[in-house]
């Protein structure tokens, strides 16, 4: 048997193939690590940013936004806090000795001018020195107070002792809840 072989240009263009990719391999990955190769393009950015356009309500100095919601009730719907006890005041916080009677004159104000309210009140006398949160009486009335009208009344609570010595107290109105009749 005889052996063949084989010479001729052929297996050297081979060899000649197999080490320009071997090399084309080597150089890609020499530059892929020292970092040229598939750089990613460089984005400027800017130092100075544009501020917001001239018609935003926004103001850098003022962080909080300046909308106000565009709602109104309409005059047959008015808005009201159920504590009405800014819609009263009262005076001449007394006791009478003779008779044994807290007195109070509640003064209450409809600030409505379409609905009328019902005022559920609460006036307590309230013990002054000390004022340890004791109440000496409590009276409790319910009225109806129309549309812008002013209405006034005495509060007043009996003692039921026959002797009280000297003592310290004050009047606090201590709730008037508020109803739409």
């Amino acid at each position: 048997m005889k052996q063949r072989i084989r010479s001729g240009s052929r297996g050297g263009s081979r060899t000649g193939i197999r080490v320009a990719v071997a090399t084309v391999v080597a150089l890609t990955a020499v530059a892929t690590v020292g970092g040229c190769a598939f750089s990613r393009p460089r984005v400027k950015v800017p130092a100075y940013l544009p501020s917001p356009a001239t018609t935003s309500a926004y103001d850098a100095s003022d962080p909080t936004p300046t909308y106000e919601p565009t709602f109104s009730p309409s005059p047959t719907q008015e808005t009201y806090d159920p504590d009405g006890r800014s819609d009263v005041s009262g005076s001449n916080c007394d006791f009478s000795d003779s008779l044994r009677q807290f007195t109070y004159t509640v003064s209450i104000t409809n600030p409505s001018t379409t609905d009328s309210f019902s005022y559920d009140m609460a006036v307590n006398w309230m013990k002054a020195k000390p004022a340890d949160g004791k109440a000496y009486g409590l009276h409790e009335r319910s009225i109806i107070v129309g549309p812008g009208d002013t209405e006034t009344y005495t509060a007043k609570y009996s003692v039921n002792q026959s002797s009280i010595g000297q003592f310290w107290f004050t009047c606090q109105i201590t709730r008037a809840q508020k109803t739409r009749m």
